[in-house]
């Protein structure tokens, strides 16, 4: 099932396990980054997810319309009623990915509604360092999209220690429709499947970690 924001009780109970102990640590990181230097709005992460246990921390490019608070959920979710979250829900489902498997985020955080720049990109580096910070368990990062996979780079640019954590990193194209509009029917056939395919190889590196001693 997805879209489930569209319901009244899920919403409700998403609002109320907000500060819930595993999703305490980053929706206080939220609070904290919230109109940090005149920077705006931030969605929290909904409880649904796994917060500061999750195994697998999910890049996207920036919050979209449906994490606004009014407008949509107030939360980063793969339950927001907007098709990019649906899309997400059911890769994720259909690899075996769990929702309190991970925790979803966005490469510039803030709530901007467009493509960040450059200055935006490198100032959600700091943010992103501080996440994996509250994230002990994370074993793969999933990089969806340029943008996502441009802040990391800027990351380990800027923080190589990082490397030390060993993370599998997968990267593919971002799950917003925009990602296959290309005339190219064969292009748009490739893309898609390249996002079903890396779903799976982080589900495969989850089920890896677990069978490890």
């Amino acid at each position: 099932m997805a879209r489930r924001m569209r319901d009244e009780a899920f919403r409700v109970e998403q609002e109320q396990g907000r500060y819930a102990p595993h999703v305490r640590p980053v929706n206080e990181l939220v609070d904290a980054l919230r109109d940090q230097d005149g920077r705006g709005w931030m969605p929290h992460v909904a409880p649904w997810h796994g917060g500061a246990e999750a195994r697998v921390l999910s890049i996207l490019r920036d919050p979209g319309p449906k994490t606004q608070k009014g407008v949509g959920s107030g939360f980063l979710c793969v339950e927001n009623d907007d098709p990019t979250a649906e899309l997400q829900a059911k890769i994720f489902e259909g690899a075996g990915i769990a929702p309190r498997d991970v925790t979803p985020w966005n490469a510039y955080p803030w709530y901007i509604n467009r493509s960040p720049n450059a200055a935006e990109l490198q100032a959600g580096v700091g943010v992103l360092k501080q996440l994996l910070g509250v994230m002990p368990k994370t074993v793969v990062v999933l990089l969806q999209g340029n943008e996502a996979q441009d802040v990391w780079r800027r990351l380990l640019k800027t923080h190589p220690e990082v490397r030390d954590r060993t993370l599998e990193v997968v990267s593919t194209y971002h799950p917003g429709r925009q990602a296959l509009f290309v005339r190219d029917v064969e292009e748009r056939t490739r893309r898609a499947q390249h996002r079903i395919d890396s779903y799976q190889k982080v589900g495969d590196a989850l089920r890896g970690s677990v069978r490890q001693p």
